[in-house]
């Protein structure tokens, strides 16, 4: 049996290793964290290059929500790994706090916080000092995140290459200004969403800004867009009871929507549970502008035929087996449902009003039909 004097010892050094290693993982958390002194103020931020760089990088911004900090945030998206996947430089900047939250100044309260020109001049500071390619400028964020990048797009879309805000609008005030030139765009935003909802409201803090339909007519009109769309659907595969609508919009500078029915105030992170992840989607939208590097292939609808389409009345769907069928109207409610038998199946739409439905099947397989009238 060991002396008591030798077991305290050990469990003294133990402790003391322990604490050791808090200390390193303290120290290296932040460590990360960098400084760029704005109007006199050190603003903090993250930064993560790939581990393997091409000669020129480029550069993402990600721009977090109200009351976030950059820290949790890392530790929930992990954004080294997303850097070395995609090959970006990814910067994280931190808001200031007003009024006890971490807020950017999107023109959503009165303030005199230039976090606009922040984000520019880091922008500048960092191609100074490492190899941006000043030719693949991009910002995504979250909610007040995803009004702030509606922000930097207008106001500095002759720098940026492509933008894609989530659950985010542009406000009023914002909604005033003429974008200083056409940008990419990619709206993406759930029709479920409590907290910034698909109509310009919320629940919690009432009318914040335009709705997702006057969003896109915005940039519609500033970057010299079609009124129709191509409309195409994401493979519905997993139970996650959500559909992802892709509305593509062809001009100047294209415009995408992606509609998530169903959707709710959260950026979809995982493919293992829902059909998509965000980072994909907006890594293949920020690449098909030929920004970045290689980009992953589109995902199409998955196949369910319907025919004629469009229809006046009357549409046929061939199935391999039998099934039951839901249809969705365009703000994702359920307008019908049909049993199918495996084989030829005629279905009646004249009663449908005018517009476009989406068909989705008991296995996933997803469809979409015009009806005309």
């Amino acid at each position: 049996m060991q002396p008591k004097t030798n077991k305290i010892r050990l469990i003294m050094k133990k402790k003391c290793f322990f604490i050791l290693l808090l200390l390193i993982a303290t120290t290296t958390v932040q460590a990360q964290i960098q400084y760029f002194e704005w109007q006199g103020v050190q603003r903090q931020y993250l930064l993560k290059t790939p581990l393997q760089a091409n000669e020129t990088m480029p550069i993402v911004y990600f721009l977090h929500g109200l009351g976030d900090n950059i820290t949790r945030l890392d530790n929930e998206f992990h954004f080294q790994q997303i850097a070395d996947e995609f090959g970006w430089m990814m910067v994280v900047p931190q808001a200031l706090t007003q009024s006890g939250y971490t807020m950017w100044n999107a023109a959503l309260t009165n303030s005199n916080i230039d976090d606009s020109g922040f984000l520019m001049a880091l922008l500048d500071s960092l191609a100074a000092h490492h190899p941006v390619n000043l030719d693949s400028v991009f910002f995504t964020g979250f909610s007040m995140g995803g009004f702030m990048t509606h922000r930097m797009a207008i106001e500095h879309g002759d720098r940026i290459t492509a933008c894609a805000p989530v659950s985010g609008l542009i406000t009023h005030t914002m909604a005033t200004y003429e974008a200083v030139a056409p940008v990419r765009m990619l709206h993406i935003h759930g029709t479920s969403d409590p907290v910034v909802g698909y109509n310009g409201n919320s629940q919690y803090f009432g009318n914040l800004g335009l709705s997702v339909e006057a969003i896109l007519n915005y940039w519609k009109n500033a970057n010299h867009c079609t009124d129709e769309p191509t409309i195409d659907t994401f493979p519905d595969l997993k139970n996650d009871g959500l559909l992802f609508v892709r509305y593509t919009y062809e001009g100047d500078a294209e415009l995408q929507h992606i509609k998530v029915i169903g959707g709710d105030h959260t950026w979809y992170l995982n493919e293992n549970q829902t059909d998509i992840s965000y980072f994909n989607v907006i890594h293949d939208f920020f690449t098909k502008g030929n920004g970045g590097n290689v980009g992953i292939a589109e995902p199409k609808s998955s196949g369910l035929c319907i025919w004629p389409n469009p229809t006046d009345g009357q549409c046929t769907i061939e199935m391999e087996t039998d099934t039951n069928i839901e249809v969705f109207n365009l703000k994702g409610q359920i307008v019908a449902t049909y049993p199918l038998k495996k084989g030829i199946n005629q279905i009646d739409v004249s009663e449908f009003p005018k517009g476009m439905y989406f068909f989705k099947t008991s296995e996933g397989a997803v469809g979409k039909l015009m009806v005309r009238k």
